[in-house]
């Protein structure tokens, strides 16, 4: 069995999620009276992004990767990191203001927390439903499950770009743009172009 593809299959997984996180650590800069949560709570919302991004790929080319890695304890195990990631996200944030929600909107453009926050509700729907799957009517409506889940997605995409302080400037900004373009384009594939050729 040819375990090349196997091995790039990961070794690319592992570049896709390091490389802005480790951007974000080389930018982070201490002050006095920093509070590490504010340091902290962006690495989430990059983990997260990048493994939803892995996640749009993965279903473009789902029925090639089957053949080179086990798919679903990928998707299982990447789904479990995103879901710790999009809750401590914004929880390290809350905790960094004391819990002040008014203040984010001081700081930050409401527009585009509102779009988090909208986001936020979109992809948490996924998990909310997913252990209700064994039930008839969410088992049939578990399609639509998913394109609400990565409309979400979609909808985070403007919010990191606009607020992460970290994206603001190239390289990462333009792996960034690169990432939401395609994760589009994915999305455009599978739940669109891909049902209606399987139709």
């Amino acid at each position: 069995m040819n375990t090349l593809p196997k091995y790039f299959i990961i070794a690319f997984g592992w570049l896709v999620v390091l490389y802005p996180l480790w951007v974000r650590f080389e930018n982070m800069s201490w002050s006095p009276g920093m509070s590490i949560f504010g340091a902290l709570f962006p690495f989430f919302g990059l983990l997260a992004f990048s493994l939803l991004w892995l996640h749009a790929m993965a279903g473009v080319f789902e029925p090639w990767l089957r053949k080179h890695i086990n798919f679903d304890s990928f998707v299982h195990h990447t789904s479990l990191v995103i879901l710790i990631s999009i809750i401590a996200h914004p929880i390290l944030l809350l905790v960094s203001l004391k819990f002040k929600i008014g203040n984010i909107f001081l700081i930050y453009d409401p527009l585009y927390i509102w779009l988090a926050i909208i986001g936020w509700l979109l992809l948490i729907t996924y998990d909310i439903v997913k252990p209700l799957r064994k039930y008839e009517f969410f088992a049939k409506h578990w399609q639509n499950v998913l394109t609400v889940s990565t409309i979400g997605f979609l909808i985070t995409f403007f919010h990191s770009l606009k607020l992460g302080s970290d994206l603001q400037t190239n390289p990462l900004r333009a792996v960034w743009i690169f990432y939401g373009v395609t994760a589009i384009l994915a999305t455009i594939y599978t739940y669109g172009i891909k049902r209606f050729l399987l139709k």
